[in-house]
């Protein structure tokens, strides 16, 4: 494996449109701030805040951590994500899995997008367990109800691999919902088992764990705020900007060089 440099980073995400000019349009990511600061929880993630935050402040935010454009005006058409800011956030996650293998800490992998990101977890995750890193999964089988979503609406968590997963009974489903994490959390209390000290994750797996206090590092795309926003306030240690729905092989790059950066190759 060779890991790519900071430049040729930065170069793969923006031809890749991982970062740079995304995909989500800005009136998606509009309408998500929106909805987030009207408290819906579909775009909180099982967060909540000390603040009461409005439109202005999660929009000059994600303009100052995410790299969306600041102006209010700009309603419709292409958005960002700063690339440098992406590799800014790699850098601390790979900072962060290197003190967790060097600790051997017990780490929780899951994801409410297992088609795009699963892969990247699981290497990171493999390579945690191979320096001593102890896998912590709970409360398979655990499931919810999602009416309103597109059927079939029950979900039902699952590991794959040791990487934590939502199914609606026999395939994968993108996920915002926090109702997963929150159960293996309570799985552990209820079993006298430890908790993670490290959660990597995103959406709901990731705001669930900050909110509960778990360390977590958590990947969100630019009409995601709510990790963002928790970041800011202390409940996620990391919040890393891109666009999250590329094919597994595109993330090789940034997968490898957070490998790298953390020793763990």
């Amino acid at each position: 494996m060779t890991p790519p440099s900071r430049a040729e980073l930065v170069d793969h995400l923006v031809r890749t449109g991982i970062a740079g000019q995304v995909d989500t349009p800005r009136q998606n990511n509009l309408k998500h701030y929106r909805r987030l600061v009207q408290g819906d929880p579909y775009y909180q993630f099982g967060l909540t805040f000390s603040r009461e935050w409005t439109f202005s402040d999660v929009l000059a935010l994600m303009a100052k951590r995410c790299g969306v454009v600041a102006d209010e005006d700009y309603l419709w058409g292409i958005d960002t994500i700063d690339p440098d800011r992406t590799v800014d956030a790699l850098e601390t996650v790979a900072d962060r899995l290197a003190r967790a293998a060097r600790d051997r800490e017990r780490v929780m992998v899951a994801t409410g997008h297992p088609r795009n990101l699963g892969e990247v977890y699981r290497r990171w995750k493999d390579l945690l367990a191979g320096h001593g890193c102890e896998v912590v999964t709970a409360a398979a089988g655990y499931s919810y109800d999602v009416s309103g979503e597109y059927p079939p609406t029950r979900r039902i968590l699952v590991w794959r691999d040791g990487v934590g997963m939502v199914v609606d009974g026999t395939a994968p489903r993108h996920s915002h919902h926090p109702f997963a994490m929150r159960a293996a959390l309570s799985r552990l209390t209820e079993e006298g088992e430890p908790w993670p000290q490290l959660v990597i994750a995103d959406h709901g797996f990731a705001g669930a764990a900050g909110e509960a206090g778990v360390d977590t590092i958590g990947f969100a795309d630019s009409n995601d705020p709510a990790l963002f926003l928790g970041e800011h306030e202390g409940k996620l240690h990391a919040t890393v900007p891109l666009d999250d729905g590329y094919l597994p092989e595109d993330y090789r790059p940034l997968s490898d060089y957070v490998i790298h950066r953390a020793g763990l190759a």
